[in-house]
């Protein structure tokens, strides 16, 4: 039975190639199974139908799938929100980002605002220079950091950088603006020169995007060119002093004039109370913006609860509440800090003032005092000129990329002007020929009034046009026996032959004119013949019988070897 299933499987196609390996071990069992009982047990072999049938074997076993086919993997759609939800999120998160940027510059201009007091009050280097003579640490500190940065050889090659970059950009922005022109004419002129023909969409309606576009790249060079002048302004004003920061320590220490000792005065130490409160003050500064930065809100819950419960997200209130709760205690204690500063200030010119009458007891003590003030602006100087110039290289160079790219963009736009151009062109002279080439109109009916009738064409002469007939001129035929000799079939003029003299064979027959014949001549005592009325000046000849040539025939010679 299972040999029998095989087959039919077989046969069926239905048998694949891991299944066709069994087939000889069941034949095989079989056979040796049948062998055993013929000859050794001879036992009732049972009826198929009367045996268990055989189990089906399970090969596959559904099984239902996890929530996740992989543990460790992330849903792609936890993120998925509704709309008006996703729309609540981005609202908040621009309110949030708004506070967070406003407060930073709030505390950054406060900071900017107290190192330009202190700067001009020469704080703290001032009160490392009790001593009079020695180069104050804070001095030291931004001399090196001005010659770690490169010092004034950076800056000058940056500034030589400038000009070459600007115009690269200006080059650029010239010729994408002769680009634009140049097809702007060429459009304009061939509308002028094809009037209502040329229908294609003018080059100023086209090119309006390009051309706003390239103002606003012409603008941004433009103010980049005068800020370019601004910085240039500015390092013109502190080169010197730049100069004194990148000399060694000894010839700087060597150049500032010398002071009195101070450090003995109760000012100098009411002075350095108050610089480590600017410090701590600053560090504090550093912490709010830490926490300003750090705060993560997630409001995707609540504004989840909102939806289902309200069925709408009123994000306004909800956003306003939230962020007051998490912002208000930081926004106040940056409103302390900026009243500390206040304060702070107060307390630092006045110590200062003490400062000053007790150490400018003399005119070198105040130009060392100057100078030191100088020296540390410079070093401010430096470093946000230093910024400004490689801000501005970068911006030229980035610029440049830009320009490129819409130079190619237009250069695109002109290309494909171009053969929009010639291929209008080309069919509009096409219409033009074809206007040329019409047939020509017929001549009015009275031109032709006075017109002779044109003249008939003459006869066409064919196959089957009639020859003249011959003139039997009395010369004798061909004797019977030359007849019956065979004759080989020659082809012959349409016109009869004469012994001699042969007379001019007319090409064609003329219905207008006459045969002229020469006259033979006359045989002795030939007296003339009458005249015959008509036009032809000979009588008619008989024409010969039909069967006959007009001239005698050659005898057939047999050919001999």
């Amino acid at each position: 039975k299972a040999i029998e299933a095989m087959k039919t499987a077989e046969s069926k196609g239905i048998l694949t190639s891991e299944f066709k390996d069994y087939l000889p071990k069941i034949t095989h069992n079989f056979e040796e199974v049948k062998k055993d009982n013929d000859f050794i047990y001879h036992a009732r072999i049972p009826d198929v139908k009367s045996l268990e049938p055989i189990g089906k074997a399970a090969l596959a076993k559904p099984i239902l799938h996890g929530e996740k086919m992989n543990p460790s993997s992330q849903d792609m759609f936890s993120a998925l929100l509704p709309l008006a939800v996703q729309q609540a999120v981005s609202a908040f998160d621009l309110r949030k980002t708004e506070i967070i940027n406003r407060e930073k510059e709030r505390m950054q201009s406060e900071t900017q605002m107290l190192n330009g007091i202190l700067a001009s009050l020469n704080l703290p280097a001032a009160l490392e220079d009790t001593s009079g003579s020695s180069l104050p640490q804070s001095i030291k500190d931004k001399a090196q950091a001005v010659k770690e940065k490169g010092g004034m050889e950076v800056v000058e090659r940056l500034f030589n950088e400038l000009p070459s970059l600007h115009q690269r950009n200006n080059e650029i922005l010239a010729e994408c603006e002769r680009m634009l022109k140049d097809e702007e004419d060429s459009d304009t002129e061939l509308r002028s020169k094809f009037g209502s023909q040329w229908i294609r969409t003018p080059s100023g309606k086209l090119n309006a995007p390009l051309k706003n576009n390239l103002s606003k790249y012409a603008q941004m060079v433009s103010t980049a060119h005068s800020a370019d002048g601004i910085v240039k302004e500015k390092y013109e004003k502190h080169k010197d002093k730049i100069a004194l920061l990148c000399l060694p320590e000894e010839q700087l220490t060597a150049d500032l004039p010398a002071g009195s000792p101070v450090a003995a005065c109760p000012s100098v130490d009411r002075l350095k109370a108050l610089m480590r409160d600017v410090e701590s003050l600053k560090s504090e500064r550093e912490m709010l913006i830490g926490e300003l930065e750090s705060n993560a809100i997630d409001m995707k819950a609540k504004f989840l609860s909102a939806l289902s419960s309200e069925g709408n997200v009123n994000e306004q209130a909800l956003s306003v509440e939230t962020l007051g709760e998490v912002y208000g205690p930081l926004q106040k204690r940056i409103q302390d800090n900026i009243s500390k500063q206040e304060q702070l200030v107060h307390d630092i010119q006045i110590a200062n003032n003490e400062f000053s009458k007790e150490k400018n007891n003399s005119s070198s003590a105040n130009k060392r005092e100057a100078l030191l003030c100088e020296l540390a602006a410079a070093h401010d100087d430096y470093v946000e000129l230093l910024g400004n110039l490689q801000e501005g290289s970068k911006f030229y160079n980035n610029l440049t990329e830009i320009l490129v790219n819409f130079q190619n963009k237009i250069n695109d736009f002109c290309f494909a002007r171009k053969t929009e151009k010639e291929e209008v062109v080309k069919d509009l002279q096409k219409d033009i020929v074809a206007a040329t080439n019409q047939p020509t109109p017929l001549a009015p009916p009275h031109h032709n009034a006075n017109q002779k009738p044109a003249r008939p064409p003459p006869p066409k002469v064919g196959d089957n046009a009639s020859a003249p007939p011959p003139h039997n001129w009395g010369y004798p035929s061909a004797s019977a026996d030359s007849q019956q000799i065979p004759q080989q079939q020659t082809a012959y003029p349409p016109y009869p032959a004469y012994p001699y003299p042969y007379p001019p064979v007319p090409n064609a027959y003329n219905p207008y004119g006459q045969i002229v014949m020469p006259p033979f001549p006359p045989a002795p005592g030939y007296q003339g013949q009458p005249t015959y009325p008509g036009s032809y000046p000979y009588p008619q000849q008989q024409q010969p019988p039909t069967g006959t040539y007009p001239y005698p025939q050659q005898q057939y010679r047999p050919w001999q070897p």
